[in-house]
């Protein structure tokens, strides 16, 4: 049995980023910004009070006579609470015989284009471990991108503003990205594990690492973008955040409306049709704040059972990465054409192309992911390439052929050929006569043949040409 350190870092990390959030907003408190202080405080207080209601909604505490734990959930303090009962139940692990086990069944990765499959024996004490990694899986996600993405964003904002970084902030801002980091990977991981569920899944450590690099420069660029853009329009870059944010947010309730599927009612046997429509909103929520700074490797599906799209769809990214990257680069050049003096201890052109080669860098790590380090690649039905080539050809073909303007038809004319091409074919055509025949004609005949069928070409050029051309021709071949 692994030790659950990925639940020690959830933790770790959930600790560090409140912890510092709050000490940050007792010095915005000291120098009087109690907007950035309020702020502050709101981007960590709501993803942890989300983050106690889904620890209690996957633990199924509420059906549990458990007022303990209960109460140190609405304190806050539920997290920490759960990573050291998984280690207590870690560490007892081989200590008391379990009364039963159950059994299951895995697919190994297909070698030789076959797959066995394996069975396993999985013990009550590793089964709620595995409860505590998914639970603590999707808290990290929704830590990362509605608490940590914002609360990066802001004190980034604050940064630039104020042209200084303090000790309290830039160890918040680090802290932040991590998280943002560590968020995004795990939904990486989430999103193989629930696609390949029937297969027994193994991340070597090259495939985290890829990961990371990816995760790190797509995100840091997006939040550097949206920073510098807000700083010189601060109007408009409310309604570029809302637009993007409903249209990733809309986007499954569109397609679910387009299907004519049933309304889902098994999340949760104990919800009612409202509260499923709550989890569902919320779901869909945290998927367009995940598209805000990142590619979301979990897409929603509101009309299958398990709520999550199974099938590897190489187009949807590919159009998404090619949106996000004109996108940053045109609230960049926005930026560069709207900015004050403020900016002049920087190099602007230098900047802009630095977070362009930065978003392109990460584009090449998640090729590199996809192609060579992703684990479950043997089962893929395409390849990852040839899909973003493809629909970038695709898209380089609908641009060409809009932009080719309506041209009228134009009516080809036939024209008329030239004498000597006339007394050529005609010569030819007498030769082909002479080798077909059996015998052999005079001089005298084969000569008059030959300025018979001079004659007949020439008037059937002037059908073709017209009278004046056709009295010419008749008039040189029939003289010679």
């Amino acid at each position: 049995m692994r030790l659950p350190s990925s639940i020690f870092v959830s933790v770790s990390l959930f600790t560090a980023e409140t912890t510092a959030a709050l000490y940050l907003s007792s010095t915005y408190r000291s120098a009087g910004d109690q907007i950035w202080q309020g702020l502050t405080l709101l981007f960590t207080l709501v993803p942890s009070v989300l983050v106690q209601l889904t620890l209690t909604f996957i633990h199924r505490d509420l059906s549990r006579d458990r007022p303990l734990v209960l109460l140190l959930h609405i304190l806050q303090l539920g997290p920490v609470v759960r990573c050291l009962e998984a280690f207590c139940i870690y560490g007892s692990v081989g200590r008391v015989e379990e009364p039963y086990v159950s059994i299951t069944r895995k697919k190994q990765m297909p070698r030789g284009g076959q797959s066995e499959e394996v069975e396993r024996q999985v013990g009550q004490a590793e089964g709620k471990l595995f409860t505590h990694r998914a639970a603590f899986a999707r808290t990290s996600v929704i830590q990362a991108f509605l608490g940590s993405a914002p609360q990066l964003t802001l004190q980034l904002y604050i940064c630039v503003l104020q042209r200084g970084v303090s000790v309290g902030r830039g160890t918040l801002m680090i802290i932040s990205l991590l998280s943002i980091v560590y968020g995004a990977l795990r939904c990486n991981i989430l999103a193989i594990k629930i696609k390949y569920d029937d297969y027994e899944v193994d991340v070597r450590p090259l495939a985290y690492l890829c990961i990371f690099l990816w995760r790190s420069f797509e995100i840091a660029t997006r939040v550097a973008v949206l920073v510098l853009f807000s700083s010189v329009l601060q109007l408009w870059v409310l309604p570029v955040v809302l637009l993007n944010f409903l249209v990733f947010f809309l986007y499954p309730w569109i397609l679910f409306w387009q299907s004519h599927s049933p309304f889902p009612e098994n999340i949760e046997k104990t919800l009612t049709r409202v509260g499923t429509t709550i989890v569902l909103c919320l779901l869909t929520f945290l998927y367009a704040g995940i598209n805000m700074f990142c590619w979301s490797a979990v897409q929603v599906k509101l009309n299958d059972p398990d709520l999550i799209n199974k099938s590897q769809n190489w187009y949807r990214m590919a159009v998404y990465y090619m949106l996000r990257f004109v996108e940053n680069a045109s609230l960049l050049l926005l930026w560069y054409i709207y900015k004050t003096d403020f900016y002049e201890f920087i190099c602007a052109p230098l900047l802009v192309l630095q977070l362009l080669v930065a978003y392109a860098i990460a584009i090449f790590f998640m090729l590199v992911f996809y192609q060579f380090c992703h684990p479950c690649r043997r089962l893929f039905s395409s390849n990852m390439t040839q899909g973003c080539w493809d629909c970038s050809s695709l898209l380089c073909l609908m641009c060409n052929s809009s932009s080719v303007p309506n041209r009228p038809m134009r009516e080809t004319v036939q024209e008329p050929p030239s004498p000597s091409e006339v007394k050529e074919a005609a010569e030819r055509r007498a030769q082909e006569t002479a080798s077909d025949s059996t015998y052999d004609m005079p001089n005298d005949t084969t000569y008059d043949m030959l300025n018979d069928t001079i004659c007949d070409t020439a008037n059937d050029t002037n059908n073709v040409g017209g009278e004046n051309n056709g009295d010419i021709v008749h008039s040189v071949t029939c003289t010679a």
